[in-house]
């Protein structure tokens, strides 16, 4: 039974293209659009509930009235088959509507919605652009990717166990209140204009204390994320009572925006409590006034009084779910500054894959200064020709990374074009050209998964045959095999921790040499490919990076510069402009910058502070 509640709707529907709406109501109902059917029929038997719990309070009254006009054998001669009737009702019929009313919001709807929100969720912002990702904390944005989807489930649980059946519930209240005498609604309108007025005090307060409480919590894991994916920093340099510190800053002002939240909720409950007080007592003793003036029967009395008792204890019920409501929705809005944000960066209309035959880079005044006067680059051209190895080399801050990234398109400059075999990289998807190019950074990060994941993601579809002659190749296989994780994992099969903590920096980059390899893109990018490694793994790896460059187009950044000197050709940069350009002898024989840093190097090193 389960099952078909929990496969009634797939949660991993695709919405409509584009970017999620920016405003709070159309952004839900784009994300609950696959569960009208359901949220129909959920709401139809909350409304058969809610009259099933008045009739109950009806029928009350009637046997009180029923028991009080007859003997008990006239009781059951005269009314055996009603009760019987009643009796199948309350054990069958309403158990019957009631599970199937609580399977479709707890098994069909909540469930399936939070596990959509966070599949779009992760997927609309998983395709935003590196530098997107670079402006916000990683543990804020994973906390509105999961808790945003989550409060939407049970902002639509609120909609349909407590607004649904309470509408139904009070006009049945109303219309039995009525039939018994018209009168006994003139306490319970009081009572709703009272409530309303309380109600209207609480929204306006509730909303915007919510949202604050939201963003609070969301700083305080953003926080904590950032101070425990550092802890090696945080060590490093002595600075645990600095962290706590900040710690008790960030945690204290969480502490005071959900203290400001709470106070309104304590001011509601006391005047809730003041509010149902004066509801029994109109309803109870105007029903008792009638029944003394022999207008009323003694289940009339009975009717009245347990309707305000149950309209007493929904009140807070009601209020509670309302206050959840508006929580919820405060955490929808901050989630959605991360969820509904335009993807920055996306393929054109119609963008097609890339398919490189010859390897060749064109780079046309090309420019991009990151939204400042300085820095980046600044209207470089240049080629680079199929099969050639061109080195990048310059200061620190002179511009290398910057072109890297437009390379690969991390971001669109503010001017000119990068074109692969005379296609405007623009032109195509960015997924196509980024699998042309294989990269190996100066700091490589793995993902928290095996060795053999890792590998893999190079090329999912290698074999194990292939995996292992790649990371052999890459003089990584021998460590690979001694490694064992603290699950017992060993080999190819142990995790590496998160970001490939468990392993040295020597060792992640070896790794990350295989993927690489086990890439095969006819493209090369080498951004300090070495850096990590000793001298004597270095030179057991450069015959490999050699190997892999053959046959391919390669940009290798380095700062020592004997790594590079064999290149075709090296391009100098300075300031974000190319100062000069050659093969190393031409260099050298210029006396220009490139041979002023050659001859200040120490160890092989760029001097930074050379002027």
């Amino acid at each position: 039974m389960f099952k078909f509640f929990e496969n009634l709707v797939d949660p991993y529907i695709d919405g409509p293209s584009g970017s999620p709406p920016t405003r709070l109501w159309p952004f839900i109902a784009s994300y609950v659009a696959p569960f009208r059917a359901v949220i129909t029929l959920n709401i139809i038997t909350s409304f058969i509930v809610a009259a099933a719990e008045v009739g109950l309070l009806y029928y009350l009254g009637r046997l009180v009235d029923l028991l009080s006009e007859s003997s008990p054998l006239e009781f059951w001669a005269n009314n055996r088959t009603e009760m019987i009737a009643v009796v199948l009702a309350v054990l069958i019929f309403r158990p019957a509507v009631q599970v199937l009313n609580t399977a479709l919001i707890k098994n069909t709807i909540q469930p399936n919605l939070a596990a959509l929100g966070r599949w779009r969720s992760y997927k609309q912002v998983l395709n935003q652009p590196v530098g997107w990702f670079e402006n916000d904390f990683a543990g804020r944005i994973a906390n509105r990717v999961c808790q945003m989807p989550a409060a939407l489930g049970e902002l639509l649980f609120q909609i349909m166990d407590t607004l649904s059946f309470t509408a139904a519930y009070m006009i049945g209240a109303s219309i039995l209140l009525a039939s018994a005498d018209p009168r006994l609604l003139i306490p319970l309108g009081l009572w709703l204009v009272l409530y309303a007025c309380l109600l209207r005090w609480s929204i306006k307060r509730i909303r915007p204390a919510s949202r604050a409480s939201s963003a609070a919590r969301s700083r305080t894991l953003g926080f904590i994320v950032d101070s425990f994916s550092n802890i090696q920093s945080v060590k490093l340099f002595s600075h645990n009572t600095r962290e706590t510190e900040y710690a008790h800053h960030i945690l204290e002002n969480h502490r005071n925006t959900y203290a400001a939240e709470t106070r309104i909720f304590t001011i509601i409950d006391a005047g809730l409590v003041v509010l149902n007080g004066i509801l029994i007592v109109s309803v109870v003793g105007w029903a008792l006034m009638m029944w003394t003036d022999g207008t009323a029967t003694v289940g009339v009395v009975a009717t009245a009084g347990a309707l305000a008792l149950r309209i007493n204890s929904m009140s807070g019920w009601i209020m509670g779910s309302l206050a959840s409501f508006f929580r919820n929705l405060g955490v929808i809005s901050e989630g959605m500054e991360s969820v509904a944000q335009p993807v920055s960066m996306q393929d054109l209309p119609g963008a097609q894959d890339l398919t490189l035959n010859k390897g060749a880079i064109k780079v046309v005044s090309l420019s991009h200064h990151y939204g400042r006067d300085m820095g980046g680059i600044n209207n470089l051209s240049f080629e680079i020709k199929p099969g050639e190895k061109v080195g990048l080399v310059g200061r620190s801050g002179s511009g290398k990374s910057t072109l890297v990234k437009a390379l690969l398109r991390l971001y669109d400059p503010e001017q000119g074009q990068v074109y692969f075999d005379n296609v405007d990289v623009k032109t195509v998807t960015q997924a196509s050209l980024r699998a042309q190019i294989g990269m190996v950074q100066q700091e490589n990060s793995l993902l928290h998964r095996t060795v053999k994941e890792n590998l893999l993601y190079g090329r999912p579809d290698a074999t194990d045959e292939q995996v292992f002659n790649a990371a052999t190749q890459a003089e990584a296989h021998d460590f690979i095999l001694d490694l064992c994780d603290s699950a017992g994992n060993r080999g190819y099969d142990a995790q590496v921790g998160e970001r490939g903590v468990k392993l040295s920096g020597g060792q992640r980059q070896r790794i990350a040499l295989a993927r690489v390899i086990l890439k095969d893109a006819p493209i090369l990018i080498l951004d300090e490919a070495t850096s990590a490694l000793d001298s004597e793994v270095e030179a057991q790896i450069q015959n490999t990076l050699y190997g892999m460059m053959r046959g391919k187009t390669v940009v290798a950044i380095a700062h020592r510069l004997s790594t590079i000197a064999q290149m075709d050709r090296i391009i100098v940069l300075d300031k974000g402009e190319i100062v000069e350009q050659g093969d190393h002898e031409e260099l050298i024989a210029r006396s220009g910058l490139y041979a002023k840093l050659w001859h200040h190097q120490s160890g092989g090193f760029i001097d930074a502070d050379m002027q």
